[in-house]
């Protein structure tokens, strides 16, 4: 068995595109799984762009036809993916990532810590969700986070008590904020000994301007970081008791 490998997409998203947003998502999952990649994150509402008023008109369910093509290809290239949707989950619309498995089983988690203004159009999660992957250093937990979640540190606190080695966030993130952002992943690195990863949008979505620099951390220390444009994957391969990062252009 290979070493484990997971990775963050940096791409953008068109306003609205579901279908051209997909084929952009099969791109970068092709490449993805060609570098060896077994679990792979995309920012927040990758496949809408973050488009609060149209997240009602474009909400997923859980088993969305729309879905079709990932599914597809996540059992095509054995590769976990994971995707930001707005979801609609007993009649309430949510901020969530759908998780598909290497087997095509589809599970999602929703936002818990919202921005102020989500809550006009966004009702929050209430339940943490871990991801279980075999790699040839036993079973890794994988432990989904969305944006604003990542700046609660009882969020990736209690991800750590439930067993996460790894704490992986979709995220929008513009310039004024990434600074202060970034501080709280990498100690979270840190201190839970996480590998902590998180993908950004790189263009423009919604009234925002991101800033790219998806970046990978283990202990305290940055592993891969993309530059603020570049369509690109952060990887982070487990060797032995270490990690090592780099960056694949898309």
């Amino acid at each position: 068995m290979q070493n484990l490998k997971i990775a963050v997409a940096q791409i953008p998203s068109l306003k609205g595109d579901v279908s051209a947003n997909i084929k952009s998502h099969l791109l970068a999952i092709e490449k993805a799984a060609k570098a060896g990649v077994s679990y792979l994150v995309f920012p927040e509402l990758s496949l809408t762009g973050y488009e609060l008023e149209l997240a009602s008109e474009l909400a997923f369910t859980i088993d969305d036809k729309r879905l079709l093509p990932l599914i597809e290809s996540a059992i095509k290239y054995a590769i976990f993916i994971a995707v930001g949707v707005p979801l609609l989950a007993n009649n309430t619309i949510h901020i969530a990532v759908i998780i598909i498995s290497d087997l095509g089983d589809v599970n999602s988690y929703s936002k818990m810590h919202l921005h102020a203004g989500e809550e006009t159009f966004i009702v929050e999660g209430t339940s943490h969700y871990l991801t279980k992957v075999q790699s040839s250093h036993g079973e890794l937990n994988i432990a989904n986070a969305i944006c604003a979640d990542t700046i609660h540190p009882i969020h990736a606190k209690i991800c750590y008590e439930l067993g996460a080695n790894i704490y992986m966030a979709g995220v929008l993130i513009g310039q004024r904020g990434y600074a202060a952002d970034v501080r709280f992943l990498e100690g979270y690195s840190r201190d839970f000994n996480m590998l902590v990863a998180m993908a950004n949008h790189n263009q423009p979505t919604g009234a925002w301007s991101p800033i790219g620099k998806s970046a990978i951390w283990f202990a305290g220390k940055l592993l891969a970081c993309a530059n603020e444009t570049e369509d690109a994957l952060a990887v982070a391969e487990k060797r032995g008791h270490h990690w090592v990062g780099y960056v694949v252009e898309l």
